[in-house]
């Protein structure tokens, strides 16, 4: 598997709306997981928000989104991330490692509910990046 690198939009409480409406626009394969199907947050009320969504289309595209934690702050206008993902942590960590230089860590890369190693921040000039290693081992 090779890297990817592809948008990541946040939305508040409307994320599984906005993209079926994308798939009704670009078409291909929709996936959501929701908060509690991950136990990833404690408050009930976000139990069937949308953790993580993928929209894969049989050309190539793939944009990816989530509802944002009551906890997390959220401001419309900023609310596109950057997302790496792929099979091979010494390339994704060597991409993390120099993102982070300068910038903030605001998840740790380490191991995630759904058994992949999965890491946020912010880089030095405000992007936030998502990095995430599928198919893991155990660390």
């Amino acid at each position: 598997m090779t890297t990817n690198l592809n948008p990541y939009i946040s939305f508040r409480d409307n994320a599984k709306e906005a993209m079926t409406f994308y798939q009704s626009v670009f078409g291909g394969e929709l996936t959501q997981s929701t908060f509690a199907e991950f136990h990833a947050s404690e408050d009930p009320a976000e139990s069937d928000k949308i953790m993580h969504s993928a929209l894969k289309t049989d050309n190539g595209l793939l944009l990816m989104a989530a509802d944002t934690p009551n906890s997390m702050d959220y401001s419309p206008g900023n609310n596109i991330s950057v997302s790496l993902s792929g099979d091979d942590e010494a390339e994704l960590r060597g991409y993390w490692d120099g993102l982070v230089d300068g910038g903030t860590v605001t998840v740790p890369m380490e191991k995630a509910p759904w058994g992949d190693i999965f890491g946020m921040l912010t880089d030095k000039f405000g992007i936030a990046w998502l990095v995430n290693v599928s198919g893991a081992q155990p660390q």
